[in-house]
């Protein structure tokens, strides 16, 4: 099976309020998404997945959306949640002192089965934390490796909170700009791959004991080509990262992860993404990017038969 991501960011605050949803009512706005969903056959589809990764305050809605359905109109849609804290709610434990924080205990309550970690705006905000932590100290040498290390723990700490619930895992790891430096692309590559072993041997550690039931993907987001104005990498670039990353899995954790591509599948780039062998899907995120900035099902379905048509 192949992995379809759609992470619909803060599609809980209406445009009225300066958000991106295009009704006042982000819940009757989810409901109608899945509604779409399922009608235009993305619950029905053959040989992919479609996980739609949301605000906690729509995932109710949404599994209510899917519950009038039979399952068989749903089997390939999925609700995940973006991200979950790095404590956990335990039996005999804490048993929930995580005011303003999303532990993985809950996103499993709320029914999901998928969450988000490590994408490149959570790993700015620990960043900026951290790196602020860290200008007070008299300790000033590599504070930036130091900090992008820190981060990695914390992202571990999520992940294994998220698999210890019995929820399944799309990691996220990528090199900024500063990261892979400039110069050739041949130059780039050991500082590119660097970054990548360091965030993937952090991020991963410990996961071996929850691999027989549970999914881990990891989601390649190329952080200096997102943005406006980016000119985002080629197939090759992509097939080298990608080779990469299952490699170092491979190698460390003794599986052979499923890679999608994080920095936006798109109608656009969907057939080059499906051409290379090492990738096994995509993260949608906006699927209309000028005039009416938003998402639409029947984009998405674009997306995914652009995908399909090449993959299969």
């Amino acid at each position: 099976m192949k992995e379809i991501f759609v992470n619909l960011k803060r599609f809980d605050v209406p445009k009225s309020m300066g958000g991106i949803c295009p009704t006042d009512d982000s819940k009757m706005w989810i409901e109608n998404i899945m509604k779409e969903a399922v009608e235009s056959g993305l619950g029905k589809l053959d040989c992919i997945n479609v996980t739609f990764l949301l605000p906690e305050s729509l995932i109710i809605s949404a599994k209510e959306a899917l519950s009038k359905y039979q399952k068989n109109d749903t089997k390939t849609i999925n609700i995940g949640s973006q991200g979950v804290f790095r404590e956990n709610v335990k039996v005999g434990g804490n048993f929930g002192a995580f005011t303003t924080n999303l532990p993985a205990a809950a996103v499993k309550s709320l029914g999901c089965t998928w969450s988000i970690i490590g994408h490149s705006e959570e790993r700015k905000d620990k960043l900026g934390i951290i790196e602020q932590f860290e200008s007070f100290s008299d300790e000033r040498v590599n504070t930036s490796e130091k900090a992008a290390k820190a981060v990695d723990s914390l992202v571990n700490d999520e992940v294994i909170c998220a698999l210890d619930s019995g929820i399944n895992v799309l990691m996220c790891v990528g090199e900024t700009g500063d990261e892979r430096g400039s110069g050739s692309f041949e130059e780039q590559k050991p500082k590119i791959q660097k970054i990548l072993e360091i965030q993937l041997e952090m991020g991963l550690k410990g996961v071996e004991a929850y691999m027989t039931n549970q999914k881990i993907v990891i989601g390649y987001e190329p952080i200096w080509a997102i943005g406006p104005g980016k000119t985002p990498p080629g197939a090759e670039y992509i097939e080298f990262v990608s080779i990469f990353i299952k490699s170092i899995v491979k190698e460390k954790f003794n599986f052979d992860p499923i890679v999608v591509y994080g920095g936006g599948l798109k109608e656009e780039n969907a057939s080059m993404i499906a051409s290379i062998g090492t990738i096994g899907g995509g993260l949608v995120a906006l699927t209309r990017f000028t005039g009416n900035i938003g998402f639409e099902v029947e984009d998405l379905v674009r997306i995914i038969e652009e995908y399909a048509k090449k993959k299969f």
